[in-house]
């Protein structure tokens, strides 16, 4: 019986590199362009490999891969080939999707509430170039401790090889949730056990397990004006009514809320560190709006975002400390000690809550991941954490007084300074006679990332400010970068 006669094989010469990997694209580049026509028999693995000079294991390799992605197929007793159609000419050849040209989102039949908060996001949509100087809510991230960090991961890894392949709890890693709940009592004088501990990831899921577990379609929220974003979207995106509240210097307004919104089903506030002027709700207040919500049947949602970054006083007691009726879901992140995208926060709720909303974490994405949470506990079971803590208080106040001293000596006609004894940003309100708008442009051309104060307002009109985050920035750069300014503006503005 006469052979089928093979078609002509091209000479394949491999480029320097990884043997398998040089396989693999050699012949991938011979089909492409069509040195190796489609339908064609390869000589065998063995056959191939002497004609390259390599290994028949580096050559099967190649043809695994090959076989994979579909430019080769096997006949049993036959051989190798090549596929009639290949994935790059499937790929090629495809025609384009249709483009849906529409002018509103509900022409589309989503959910209506995505045109509601394309207004929010226009406003509020985020900053993906974190280098910028004068970016907000970013901490000392330039003090993390890498090297350490990747030790206690790397002991984790090692020794997770029995925990991994069963993790998936929910409300999350039982030796974390203990370490949280005893540095919440010490530190803040939070009342809890660690079953009232739910990890999260990071404080807009805490939010948005907040809304789920508590609120129904319609319920009204207070919320700070001016006051944080992202929650008035995450809120709003549940179906909740935004009642702004007034905040002054003594925070949040509960009289003119209780009087103007008295059916309202959540409070959030940021007690603490009202985000985002930087004043501290006042004792009468607090007790104020705790006796208010016992008396309403109304759930109290703390965001202690801000918490340790507290310079020269004692942190203040937190509002879930004060509470004697279980009315306080407290909320507390690591990502703004930590770096941005360290997502992991947790929340304190009461006892009765817990079980509700560890299920509504279960249904939401299942579980936080294990490798951060138990490095996380080793970070703080080790005291590395609180070393942490301490040292970046004192390095972000630092830089604090670093932006002060360069305002006031750069651009004193220009802005009135709100300092605090906390945070990672301040507040300028620029004085009559300017511009915030040409103040802002000048701003946007230095690549800074200062936002004005009328991007966290609701109703209120008192915005005449911007806001500088400093605590991500060394001093000289903070001290150069004003300056900078200063000489931008002085073309403007001549003093």
């Amino acid at each position: 019986m006469r052979r089928k006669q093979q078609a002509p094989f091209p000479l394949l010469l491999l480029k320097e590199g990884y043997i398998k990997e040089n396989v693999y694209h050699t012949i991938r580049d011979a089909i492409l362009d069509g040195r190796i026509n489609t339908g064609i028999k390869l000589p065998s693995t063995r056959a191939l490999a002497e004609m390259m000079s390599i290994s028949r294991n580096s050559v099967i390799a190649g043809f695994d891969r090959l076989i994979d992605e579909g430019y080769l197929y096997t006949k049993k007793g036959s051989g190798t080939y090549v596929s009639a159609k290949i994935p790059d000419e499937l790929v090629r050849t495809t025609s384009k999707p249709q483009i849906i040209n529409c002018p509103e989102y509900n022409a589309l039949n989503l959910n209506p509430i995505i045109s509601t908060l394309e207004s929010l996001w226009d406003k509020s949509r985020p900053n993906t170039n974190t280098h910028q100087m004068f970016n907000i809510g970013i901490g000392c991230v330039d003090q993390f401790p890498h090297e350490l960090w990747g030790r206690l991961l790397g002991r984790v890894w090692r020794k997770s090889k029995s925990a991994i392949p069963h993790f998936n709890h929910p409300d999350g890693y039982m030796p974390l949730k203990k370490l949280v709940a005893d540095y919440v009592r010490s530190t803040r004088g939070v009342h809890c056990n660690e079953n009232q501990i739910i990890i999260v990831n990071g404080t807009q899921q805490a939010i948005n397990l907040v809304s789920k577990v508590l609120l129904k379609q319609g319920d009204t929220v207070w919320l700070d004006d001016p006051g944080y974003d992202s929650a008035r979207a995450i809120l709003t995106a549940t179906g909740a009514k935004i009642a702004a509240i007034p905040s002054d210097q003594e925070g949040m307004d509960i009289t003119y809320a209780a009087k103007q919104y008295s059916h309202a089903k959540l409070i959030y506030t940021t007690p603490s560190h009202q985000f985002p002027l930087g004043t501290t709700l006042s004792l009468p207040r607090r007790l104020a709006l705790l006796d208010w919500a016992q008396q309403n049947n109304a759930w109290i949602f703390e965001d202690d975002y801000n918490s340790e970054f507290r310079f020269s006083s004692k942190p203040i007691q937190a509002l879930q400390g004060l509470d004697n009726h279980q009315r306080v879901i407290y909320a507390g992140t690591f990502s703004k000690m930590m770096y941005p995208g360290f997502r992991l926060g947790f929340l304190v709720v009461p006892e009765i809550l817990s079980e509700p909303f560890t299920m509504m974490k279960y249904y939401s994405d299942s579980h936080c991941g294990y490798l951060e949470q138990a490095a996380l506990a080793q970070f703080i079971q080790e005291g590395h954490y609180a070393r942490h803590v301490r040292k970046i208080r004192k390095i972000c106040h630092d830089r604090q007084n670093a932006f002060l001293s360069a305002i006031n000596l750069y651009l004193p006609h220009l802005f009135d300074v709100q300092m605090t004894d906390s945070g990672i940003h301040t507040v300028c309100w620029v004085k009559a006679g300017y511009d915030i708008r040409i103040i802002l442009e000048q701003c946007q051309q230095l690549g800074f990332g200062a936002q004005p104060l009328s991007r966290y307002c609701i109703e209120s009109r008192n915005h005449n400010a911007i806001l500088f985050g400093y605590a991500a920035h060394n001093e000289n750069d903070i001290i150069s970068s004003v300056k900078r300014l200063s000489e931008k503006l002085t073309n403007l503005y001549p003093t």
